[in-house]
């Protein structure tokens, strides 16, 4: 049983990672998950409540990254709740789209968005573009913050 539990926790792990990237999978929960279930099993013997609380923060700020980066830079461009939405939309509709659907299509979303509540092109595209930016930066960040949790969750179990 041990044996199975730990298949799932590691599994776990690794779609959360995944999930990092993917928009539709809560990626720093997942990760967060697998490694408390990983805990659980030994009776958090090996994986200390100190770690599991340091990495329930980092999975809090995590969680909370991706929106403020996205937000933040749509915010400094101006962008209005249209913009938000569609980049929102486009989000949702590149899930559904592969790889550059993923990729491009919060920026198409969000300057569709903003095109429809100015008709201002110029406009439209700097929204876009950053709100697109600050999706890219919220990933990245979200990437190092899910890594540094797996780094930790290894170096517990090895030392």
């Amino acid at each position: 049983m041990n044996t199975l539990l730990w298949v799932i926790a590691v599994l776990m792990v690794i779609v959360g990672i995944a999930g990092t990237v993917l928009p539709a999978l809560p990626g720093v929960v997942l990760v967060f998950a697998g490694i408390v279930l990983a805990a659980w099993i030994d009776g958090f013997a090996v994986i200390s409540g100190w770690t599991i609380g340091v990495l329930a923060v980092l999975t809090v700020i995590g969680s909370v990254v991706d929106y403020v980066a996205q937000a933040m830079s749509a915010q400094r461009a101006g962008a209005t709740w249209q913009g938000i939405a569609g980049a929102a939309a486009g989000t949702v509709a590149g899930i559904f789209s592969g790889l550059w659907g993923l990729l491009f299509m919060p920026l198409a979303g969000a300057a569709i968005g903003e095109f429809i509540s100015h008709r201002d092109a110029l406009r439209a595209g700097k929204v876009g573009l950053a709100t697109w930016l600050g999706l890219l930066v919220g990933a990245v960040l979200k990437l190092a913050i899910v890594f540094t949790m797996t780094g930790i969750f290894v170096a517990a179990l090895l030392l």
